[in-house]
């Protein structure tokens, strides 16, 4: 069931002279048959939309290789991840490439040779 406000019980307007009890029921009973379909295409929607954000956010990555020996720096989050305050630097280092471990990851020693232990 509608609800209706009093101003609109006291002095009929259209919606409820219009009402009809059976009508109703057959409309709310039409609605649960369409939710399943609705709900569907809300999902294909949803899929959609995160495709294109994937698809922009993948066209401004700018992909990035080092070579043993060059100079890089790296965000204290990623390695001491407890330790990060709110004005901690965003940035430690640098630190020197001393190999290339495949798929993105690199061994890392500081200027004076000392290996990091985490890759």
């Amino acid at each position: 069931m509608e609800a209706v406000i009093p101003v609109d019980v006291g002095a009929p307007s259209p919606r409820v002279t219009n009402f009809d009890e059976k009508l109703n029921g057959d409309g709310l009973r039409a609605n649960l048959d369409l939710l399943e379909e609705a709900r569907e295409e809300s999902r294909i929607r949803v899929a959609a939309y995160k495709q294109k954000v994937s698809n922009y956010h993948d066209l401004k990555i700018r992909p990035r290789e080092f070579r043993a020996g060059d100079l890089v720096l790296r965000k204290p989050a990623i390695s001491q991840p407890k330790k990060v305050e709110k004005l901690s630097p965003i940035w430690e280092g640098p630190y020197r490439v001393k190999d290339v471990i495949p798929l993105g990851s690199y061994k890392l020693e500081t200027l004076e040779e000392h290996l990091l232990p985490h890759a």
